[in-house]
């Protein structure tokens, strides 16, 4: 066997860090941890098969340019850099559906940077697919599929988990990459803030006519935002915000009727279009864990904060955590520091408790500010995207923003 790390007989083993959570988030963090010399042991419920399914399902991601980086760094990007769709701009739009846009909008171009496209629309099973690959020839990384945690517990200088079949992990850190379910916070007892906001996003990919050029839409309606974000070739991906019970409505319909109630909302700018892959609906709300720390565990991604789609910026946040937390643990390790003690756990916490909090706060603002048919609401946000597009700085603001590369940025996302 090339990588003996893949698969493990036995009962119980021991590595540096356990990551629970075999998402994105979990294997970002597993290879860029690897890349620092750690020995890393990732528990996924799920089997491999089932995470390299090779058929579009529909599911694809909004990667900021800093985020790009950070997958350069751990030898993910350049495999999967021809399929993914460069974002060369963003039109921002207020209206209702069937009726047309405002005349006010915001209008963004990665012109106005010097860095490159602001981001790129990746594929799900592309992106999975080469976590996959790069963990299996990872020799520091383990990765134990089909395996959830039962228990856990932290005992002095190292956390235990044990799985359900019985087998014992322990390591100097356990990280929770669990989703805002996250057992591993809830069994070691951090609390979470949140609330729901009466909506579901009904997610899928439609294919077009005529070619979308590398421009996103965000589209503001009253029951919640329409992104049309493009993938490759005339395809591109669609986040439908809507309230509950129309989404509701929207998801039961067969594809001929979800199209027609699509087609309004939508327009006609890339011509005809056509579903390509399944539909997906998702709740949204916001979830913030209320330490992202306790003993000898850390948070990263939807585990620690799940925010609204609105701005697109939720696995940009996790990843953002991932380099972070990844910048810390070698710090650490090269002061001759525990890694998982209260001391180098509170660094990762400080870094990334503000910028998290502040996203979190601002999707939540937006979303109630735009997801409403208020007329004085309506006007006031109008005349404020007006003035956002005729203020060159306060443009290339966003548009850093939207690439990621604005605050304390980790090495791993610096480039």
């Amino acid at each position: 066997m090339d990588n003996p790390g893949w698969v493990t007989i036995l009962r119980g083993m021991d590595t540096d860090i356990i990551i629970v959570g075999g998402g994105l988030n979990g294997p970002a963090l597993a290879l860029a941890a690897a890349q620092s010399g750690f020995r890393v042991t990732i528990i996924d419920a799920l089997p491999v098969d089932q995470r390299k399914k090779a058929g579009f399902d529909g599911r694809s991601y909004a990667l900021a340019l800093a985020s790009t980086r950070l997958l350069k760094s751990i030898g993910v990007w350049d495999v999967i850099s021809d399929k993914a769709q460069p974002m060369l701009e963003i039109k921002v739009t207020d209206g209702r559906a069937g009726e047309g846009s405002s005349p006010w909008m915001m209008h963004f171009d990665h012109a106005e940077i010097e860095e490159g496209p602001m981001g790129y629309m990746v594929e799900d099973r592309h992106l999975r697919r080469a976590f996959l690959d790069a963990m299996k020839a990872d020799k520091q990384i383990t990765h134990l599929a089909s395996e959830t945690v039962v228990a856990q517990a932290a005992d002095g200088p190292r956390a235990t988990v044990t799985l359900a079949s019985g087998k014992t992990v322990t390591g100097a850190l356990l990280i929770g990459c669990d989703g805002r379910q996250s057992g591993t916070a809830t069994r070691a007892g951090i609390k979470r803030t949140g609330w729901g906001y009466g909506q579901t996003a009904v997610v899928c990919a439609v294919a077009h006519e005529l070619p979308h050029h590398g421009i996103a839409h965000q589209f503001f309606m009253p029951g919640g935002p329409l992104a049309i974000l493009p993938l490759t070739e005339n395809r591109s991906s669609i986040v439908w915000s809507e309230e509950e019970n129309r989404a509701a409505a929207l998801a039961a319909m067969n594809d001929e009727d979800f199209l027609e109630a699509l087609r309004p909302a939508f327009g006609s700018f890339l011509g005809r279009i056509s579903l390509t892959g399944a539909r997906f609906t998702y709740p949204l709300g916001l979830t913030l864990a209320n330490s992202f720390i306790a003993d000898r565990i850390a948070l990263v991604g939807d585990a620690a904060h799940g925010v609204h789609p609105i701005a697109g910026q939720g696995l940009n946040a996790g990843l953002r955590d991932v380099a972070a937390l990844a910048e810390v643990l070698s710090d650490a390790r090269a002061r001759g520091e525990d890694i998982g003690s209260p001391q180098t756990l509170q660094r990762y916490q400080e870094w990334r408790r503000f910028d998290t909090t502040t996203l979190a706060i601002a999707t939540d603002t937006f979303n109630r500010l735009f997801s409403n048919d208020n007329p004085l609401l309506r006007a006031a946000r109008d005349i404020g995207m007006g003035l956002v597009n005729a203020a060159p700085s306060l443009r290339r603001g966003f548009i850093r923003e939207a690439a990621g590369l604005t605050g304390d940025l980790p090495k791993l996302m610096r480039g």
